[in-house]
């Protein structure tokens, strides 16, 4: 290996260290109340090591969302290659995999819908801006895929427009996401999210599929 090499290692190794410090910090502590300082402390680095991989704490907040989006798009594609043509069946995978991605990281999920409906995303670079949103784009058109699919072999009704579908089905799982989170804050003893998600998914499916 040589010496280029060795450095880009080391920084993709350093990256991650910050990366899972911000994680930790941002669990324990949440958004607003944590600093690039405390994050800084937790990966046993310098706040200036810090501002070497990342311009704020806007952008390393982001960061954090890259991961599970990722894992989502390659979850849901899953769902599309598969041919089961049912519409209870397919919502159910749904159901089953977006399950699976909280499960995966939820500080990171939930992060990222609260990034998403927030004002930090004035304060991203322009690149790490342009990933997230294209790695968004690109789950929301794994989810119309699904939903075409459906429609063209007769198993959701043609009324409704893909697109559509998947920005509902997308805001149904951000906001029972971010709601059961609340409650759960509240009340830790009781975790419904499980529960409430797959209710909406049947809700939803009951609404869009093609009576038999």
């Amino acid at each position: 290996m040589g010496i280029k090499e060795r450095k880009e290692r080391e920084k993709e190794r350093r990256r991650q260290q910050i990366i899972v410090a911000a994680k930790r910090v941002f669990s324990e502590k949440g958004y607003n109340r944590s600093t690039i300082e405390d994050i800084a402390q937790e990966a046993e680095l310098s706040p200036g090591t810090l501002y070497l991989y990342f311009k704020n704490k806007e952008e390393l907040f982001a960061s954090l969302s890259l991961r599970i989006l990722q894992y989502l798009l390659i979850r849901l594609k899953e769902v599309k290659v598969n041919t089961e043509e049912n519409a209870p069946r397919k919502i159910a995978m749904l159901n089953n995999v977006l399950l699976d991605v909280y499960a995966f990281d939820p500080p990171a999920l939930i992060n990222l819908f609260h990034l998403q409906s927030s004002e930090t995303l004035k304060n991203l670079s322009p690149p790490l801006l342009e990933e997230l949103n294209a790695l968004t784009r690109k789950v929301i058109k794994a989810l119309t895929s699904i939903f075409e699919c459906g429609i063209r072999n007769g198993v959701f009704q043609s009324t409704y427009s893909p697109i559509v579908l998947a920005d509902i089905l997308w805001s149904i799982f951000s906001g029972v996401i971010l709601w059961e989170s609340s409650k759960n804050a509240i009340n830790q003893e009781k975790d419904f999210l499980a529960q409430t998600l797959s209710n909406a998914f049947e809700i939803f499916e009951r609404g869009i599929s093609i009576p038999r």
